[in-house]
C-alpha cells in the first residue's frame, strides 16, 4: 500500500511540476469589443435617407421632409434578408451627409418627424432596433460628421449639436454593436439657407478624442469606425478588396477622419502600436443609395463570392451594403442575389476535409499545446512552440488521396499576430509540392488554389515575430477549379 501511495504521490507531483505555461502575449492585442467584432465577420450595410428619393448620392441639405415618404418599409424583411444570407448584422446610416435623421431628433427640424411618413410619427430606427432582436442581429450607427443642412456646421456649436445626436442614437436603441464616422466633410452645403462653402480643418475641428469618450461611456462593448479608427480602420478603397498582406495593427496617432491615408490602410502597420484591424465596405449595386436605372447592375452570387474571398478571406470584416428602394424594401434583384450568394457559400464550405484528422508537428510547446488542437472545433485551443522556436510544421493527415482546393487557416489572436511568412504544400504523388505562399494570417485567411489530390498537407510557418499560435485549419474541395 505504501509502494502504491508513493506512486501516485509521484505521479501528481511529475504532472504538477509539468505544467506548461501559455505563450506571453505578443504586441498588440485585440479587446474584447474588437474579438467580438472579429467573429461577426459578414453583415449588412443599409444607406437610406431623402437621397432615395431624390436619386442623388450625396443630398445637398435643402431637400423637403415630405419627400421620404416609402410606402411599404418593412424593416423586419431587412433583417430577414440579412438573416438568411447569413450576415451577423445590420448598420443603417441614421444620418447621412444631407443631415436629414431617420429617427425624431429632439435637436433638429430636418428629420423623419416632419415627413409625410405615418405622418411624422415614425423612426425608422426604432422599428430596425425591433427587426434586428426578433431575428437575432446586433444594430450598427452611422453618423456623418458633415451635416450639409445645419447652420451649426463649421462652427463650435457644431460639436454640442452632433453630439447630442450621437447620444440620442446611443441611449434610445438599445445595444449597439459599431459606431460608424464618415471621412466626409467640408464643401458645399444649404446649412441652413446660407447655401455656401464650408471648409473645416478635419483634424482638429471635431475634437474626436472627446466624442470617442462619449461612446465609450454609453456603449462601452461598441466598437468604432474610421479612416484611422480608434478600433477598426477603413480597408482604403470601396471596391470589397482588402490586402493579401494585412496586419491588424496600426499607427494611429498621428491619423484621423478624412486624412490622406487610403495608401496605407490595407496592409496596415507591421510595427503598428494599436490593434486597428480593417473592415472592408462596398455595395451590392454601383451606386450605394437605391436608383432603379441600377436594378440590372446588381452584383452576381458569383461576384459577391469574390468579395468574400478578398475581405473574410485577408483578415477583414465584410460590410455589404444593400439600398432599400422607395418603398422602403430590399429590391427583388438584390434579395435573389443575397440567398443565391449564400448557397454558394454553404457549397464552398461544406464539409472541413481536415476535421478531426492525425495531426503531427516538428515542434510543440507542452502538453495542452498539441497539433491536435487546430482541428478539434475549438477557437479556445491552439498548437504552440516554444519561445525559442518561431518556424515550424504542422501537418494534417488526411487518410487518404483527398481531392482539396481550399484552406483558411486562423491564428490565436488573443495573444497578439505574429505570422509574417507561411507556405502551404500538399503531398501527392510520392512528394511535397507547393501549393500557395502567404504573409500575414491574423484572425482568418482563406486561400483557393486548383484541386489537387493529397493524402497530407502542410502548414509551414516560416516567418514569425514570436512563437506561432494557430487555433484552427480546415480543408475544403470546393466546387469549381
Amino acid at each position: 500500500m505504501k509502494r502504491i501511495a508513493g506512486l501516485l504521490i509521484f505521479i501528481v507531483s511529475f504532472y504538477a511540476c509539468s505544467d506548461v505555461k501559455p505563450p506571453e502575449p505578443f504586441g498588440p492585442l485585440p479587446s474584447e469589443r474588437q474579438i467580438a467584432w472579429h467573429d461577426m465577420e459578414y453583415y449588412m450595410f443599409v444607406h437610406f435617407t431623402v437621397n432615395t428619393f431624390t436619386d442623388k448620392e450625396w443630398g445637398y441639405g435643402d431637400e423637403k421632409e415630405s419627400v421620404f415618404n416609402p410606402s411599404e418599409i418593412d424593416c423586419r424583411q431587412w433583417a430577414r434578408v440579412a438573416k438568411d444570407a447569413g450576415m451577423k448584422g445590420i448598420i443603417i446610416t441614421a444620418k447621412h451627409h444631407d443631415g436629414f435623421c431617420l429617427w425624431p431628433s429632439q435637436f433638429t427640424e430636418h428629420s423623419v418627424k416632419n415627413s409625410i411618413w405615418k405622418d411624422g410619427k415614425g423612426d425608422v430606427l426604432k422599428e430596425l432596433r425591433l427587426a434586428c432582436d426578433e431575428y437575432g442581429l446586433k444594430l450598427g450607427v452611422y453618423l456623418s460628421p458633415w451635416d450639409r443642412n445645419s447652420s451649426f456646421y463649421g462652427t463650435p456649436e457644431y460639436l454640442t449639436y452632433y453630439r447630442s445626436q450621437l447620444k440620442e442614437l446611443l441611449t434610445k436603441y438599445g445595444d449597439v454593436f459599431e459606431v460608424w464616422f464618415d471621412g466626409a466633410n467640408g464643401g458645399d452645403g444649404y446649412y441652413g439657407g446660407a447655401r455656401e462653402k464650408r471648409k473645416i480643418d478635419n483634424k482638429t475641428f471635431y475634437d474626436w478624442p472627446n466624442t470617442h469618450k462619449i461612446v465609450r461611456e454609453l456603449q462601452p462593448s461598441a466598437v468604432m469606425f474610421s479612416d484611422a479608427g480608434p478600433d477598426i480602420r477603413w480597408v482604403g478603397n470601396e471596391s470589397g478588396m482588402g490586402s493579401l498582406t494585412n496586419w491588424s495593427l496600426l499607427n494611429k496617432d498621428e491619423m484621423y477622419p478624412g486624412g490622406d491615408f487610403a495608401k496605407i490602410l490595407g496592409e496596415g502597420h507591421a510595427d503598428g502600436k494599436y490593434w486597428v484591424p480593417a473592415e472592408v465596405d462596398v455595395s451590392i449595386r454601383p451606386g450605394w443609395f437605391y436608383h432603379q436605372t441600377q436594378d440590372s447592375l446588381v452584383r452576381t452570387p458569383e461576384n459577391l463570392m469574390e468579395l468574400y474571398y478578398s475581405s473574410v478571406g485577408r483578415n477583414s470584416n465584410l460590410l455589404l451594403n444593400v439600398p432599400p428602394d422607395r418603398r422602403g424594401l430590399l429590391h427583388e434583384n438584390d434579395v435573389r442575389s443575397l440567398l443565391s450568394f449564400r448557397e454558394l457559400l454553404n457549397k464552398e464550405f461544406e464539409t472541413d476535409l481536415g476535421q478531426g484528422k492525425k495531426v503531427t508537428a516538428t515542434s510543440i510547446r507542452g502538453k495542452g499545446y498539441e497539433a491536435s488542437n487546430v482541428n478539434d472545433s475549438n477557437p479556445e485551443t491552439y498548437w504552440a512552440t516554444k519561445d525559442s522556436q518561431t518556424t515550424g510544421d504542422i501537418i494534417i493527415d488526411l487518410g487518404a488521396e483527398t481531392e482539396v482546393n481550399r484552406v483558411l487557416i486562423q491564428e490565436y489572436i488573443k495573444l497578439g499576430q505574429r505570422i509574417e511568412e507561411f507556405k502551404v504544400s500538399a503531398f501527392a504523388g510520392g512528394e511535397w509540392k507547393p501549393i500557395i505562399d502567404g504573409t500575414t494570417i491574423g484572425h482568418k485567411v482563406i486561400r483557393r488554389f486548383p484541386v489537387i489530390k493529397a493524402s497530407m498537407i502542410k502548414i509551414t510557418v516560416s516567418k514569425s515575430k514570436a512563437c506561432p499560435v494557430i487555433s484552427n485549419i480546415e480543408f475544403y474541395r470546393a466546387p469549381g477549379l
